[in-house]
Formats: C-alpha cells, sequence, structure tokens
C-alpha cells in the first residue's frame, strides 16, 4: 500500500496535538509497560500495522518476553498477565470497541479496584490517544517497520509513560 499523505507534514496542527496527549501522559506516572500494552492492545484491535510494529518493538526494548506479546491477542486464555493488567486490557477494549454499546459498569468496577480515579483518568487518554494515531496511520496508510525504539539505559530504570520516539515525526 501506498501511503495517502505524510500528516506530519500535511497539517502543522496535528503532530503537537497529539505530542500533548502524549506528554500529559507521560506525566501520569502510569508504569510505561502498562501502558505500551494499551497501546499494542489497542492498535492490534484498529489493525494499525505501523503502532502494533512500534509498540511491540517498545516492550521488546523494555525487556517484556515475545511469549507474553504474542499472547497479547489472546490474553483471556493465556497466563501471562497480571490481574491489574487483564483489568486494564479489558477497559482498553471496551473503550476502542464502542461500536459494542456502552462501556459496560463490570468492566469499570474491575479497573477500578487498581486504579485510583485520577489513573483511571489517565490510563483512558492513554487509550483515547492510541485510537487517534491508530485512526490517523491507518487512514494515511503510514508505513510500518521503520521505527526503532530508543536505546535502553543499561543502569537506569525506564521512565514511566515516557513520550514514544517517532521517526519522521509519525507515530
Amino acid at each position: 500500500m501506498d501511503t495517502r499523505i505524510d500528516y506530519s507534514k500535511a497539517s502543522s496542527v496535528v503532530m503537537p496535538a497529539m505530542l500533548t496527549l502524549e506528554k500529559s501522559i507521560g506525566q501520569s506516572g502510569l508504569d510505561t509497560v502498562l501502558l505500551d500494552l494499551v497501546r499494542l492492545r489497542a492498535s492490534q484491535i484498529n489493525g494499525c500495522a505501523y503502532c502494533i510494529d512500534m509498540h511491540w518493538k517498545d516492550l521488546r526494548n523494555a525487556g517484556q518476553s515475545e511469549q507474553r506479546l504474542y499472547g497479547l491477542d489472546a490474553w483471556r486464555e493465556s497466563p501471562y498477565y497480571t490481574d491489574r493488567e487483564r483489568a486494564v486490557l479489558a477497559w482498553t477494549e471496551a473503550v476502542t470497541r464502542l461500536d459494542k454499546g456502552h462501556v459496560p459498569d463490570e468492566v469499570f468496577e474491575g479497573v477500578h479496584k487498581h486504579f485510583n480515579d485520577a489513573e483511571l483518568a489517565s490510563l483512558t487518554l492513554c487509550i483515547v490517544a492510541i485510537n487517534g494515531w491508530n485512526r490517523l496511520n491507518v487512514a494515511f496508510r503510514t508505513p510500518a517497520g521503520s521505527y526503532q525504539p530508543a536505546a535502553r539505559r543499561a543502569a537506569a530504570p525506564q521512565q514511566p509513560g515516557r513520550t514514544p520516539q517517532q521517526p519522521a515525526a509519525t507515530h
């Protein structure tokens, strides 16, 4: 497939708006791995090849096993996820798949057991943002495969919620 347009160059407002969302998410204090699991799962649902490639690489770079990544699409049947991660994945799916109806109360109650109100609002903003990135990249056919994660620091822990590095100013 050929790229339709490079939205990062076509409009001077798209990237700053999306990066402002990412900056806010990065300041939330939520764990980077958890946020990238959200991003990868929503991207799988939305069929966004660029974002699947990006967040798969970010999670591998953060030390996540291939087993956890391969099992993500079937997280309900896979034993590799904590109860907290399962609640987040259910929330991600419910908020992403609004065409299935409203977000069920039991999904909200399940995730709210693990996150306070501020964390849940930030987590939901992450879902909003990745759904936005997915729609931009799918609509304009951003090609997958070129993204490379930032080098990990050997001695320093990974910063929670860091803004993803973006080649050619795309997500």
